[in-house]
C-alpha cells in the first residue's frame, strides 16, 4: 500500500464523517450560547444566588460573635512564632 492511499483514505473518511459533524456541533453551541440562558436556567440561578446571599449573612454573623467572645480569632500564628492577620475580602 502506498503512501499516498495511506494518507488518503483517513482523509476521506473525516472529511466525510467527523468534519461535517464537528461542524454541526459546533454551530448549534454558538447559536445555544447566542441565545443566552433559559428561562430554568435563570430560575436556579437566582435561587443559588439567594442562598449566596443568605451564607454570606451566616458567615457576616458568625465573625461578629466570635469578634465578641473571642477577638484574637482572626490571627493565627505562624511556624517561626510570629502572628499573622488573616486577610479578608
Amino acid at each position: 500500500m502506498s503512501t499516498a492511499v495511506f494518507f488518503f483514505v483517513p482523509t476521506i473518511i473525516f472529511m466525510t464523517v467527523v468534519a461535517p459533524l464537528w461542524l454541526l456541533l459546533h454551530y448549534r453551541s454558538k447559536t445555544r450560547a447566542a441565545k443566552g440562558l433559559e428561562q430554568s436556567e435563570k430560575q436556579e440561578l437566582e435561587s443559588l444566588l439567594m442562598v449566596a446571599d443568605k451564607l454570606t449573612d451566616r458567615i457576616d454573623t458568625l465573625e461578629k460573635i466570635l469578634d465578641v467572645e473571642s477577638p484574637d480569632w482572626r490571627y493565627k500564628e505562624n511556624s517561626d512564632g510570629s502572628r499573622e492577620q488573616d486577610h479578608q475580602s
